[in-house]
C-alpha cells in the first residue's frame, strides 16, 4: 500500500510539473495583436497596451531657451545649435496640430547638441498627460535628430502610467516660424505584455 501511495505521489508531482512547463511554453496571444490608435485594447491600461498621439508646440524664448552656448561647428537656426548647446523646454502638448486646439500634457525637459552639423542631439523629457481618462507622466531619454523622426525609450512612469515601457515617437510637423510643432506617437505597454512588444523601425 506504501509503495502504492508513493507510486500515485510521484505521479501527481509529475502532471504538475509537466503543466508548469507548458504554461511557460506559450504565451499569452493577446500579446501579440497590434496596437489601437489612440486608444487601448482593453479599456484601461493596466496590464495591456496603449497607444495615442499628441503634438508638442514650442515656441523659441518662450517656451524653449538656449542656456548654454555651444562652442564650434553650425548656427543657430531652426534646426540646428552649435555643438556643446544646451537646449531647455516646456512645451505644451495638444490633441491636434493646431496650436489653438485643446491641450493634453506638456513636455519638459532639456537636450544637448552632440555632431558638429548642428542637426542631432541627446535628449531627455517628463511627458505629463491628461487625456481621454489617463493621467500621469512617462520619462524619455534618447537620440534626437532634429529635421527627421526620433524614437525615445521610455525609461519610466507614473500616474496611470507607472511601471510603463515602450518608446515615444517624435516627427517633425512645422519647423517654419518661432513656434515649431512636433508629433508625439507615445506607445506604452505594461508586463507582461512589454516582453512582446515591437521594436520600433528605424525612421527613415
Amino acid at each position: 500500500m506504501a509503495a502504492t501511495r508513493a507510486a500515485k505521489s510521484l505521479l501527481l508531482c509529475l502532471m504538475v510539473a509537466f503543466l508548469h512547463h507548458l504554461q511557460f511554453q506559450f504565451p499569452p496571444v493577446a500579446a501579440t495583436t497590434s496596437l489601437g490608435k489612440n486608444e487601448s485594447r482593453d479599456g484601461g491600461s493596466h496590464g495591456k497596451t496603449l497607444s495615442f498621439t499628441l503634438y508638442q508646440q514650442e515656441t523659441i524664448n518662450k517656451t524653449a531657451y538656449i542656456v548654454v552656448d555651444g562652442v564650434a561647428g553650425a548656427g543657430v537656426s531652426q534646426t540646428t545649435t552649435p555643438f556643446g548647446t544646451i537646449y531647455v523646454f516646456r512645451d505644451y502638448l495638444t490633441v491636434r496640430a493646431d496650436r489653438a486646439s485643446p491641450v493634453a500634457g506638456v513636455a519638459e525637459g532639456s537636450s544637448i547638441t552632440t555632431t558638429l552639423d548642428g542637426l542631432q542631439s541627446l535628449s531627455l523629457a517628463k511627458i505629463t498627460v491628461d487625456h481621454r481618462g489617463h493621467r500621469g507622466s512617462v520619462s524619455v531619454l534618447g537620440g534626437t535628430y532634429n529635421t527627421r523622426p526620433s524614437d525615445y525609450p521610455v525609461v519610466g512612469g507614473t500616474g496611470d502610467f507607472a511601471y510603463a515601457l515602450g518608446y515615444v515617437r517624435s516627427s517633425p510637423v512645422d519647423l517654419r516660424g518661432r513656434t515649431v510643432t512636433y508629433k508625439m506617437e507615445l506607445h506604452l505597454y505594461w508586463p507582461p505584455y512589454a516582453h512582446y512588444a515591437p521594436v520600433p523601425h528605424k525612421p527613415v
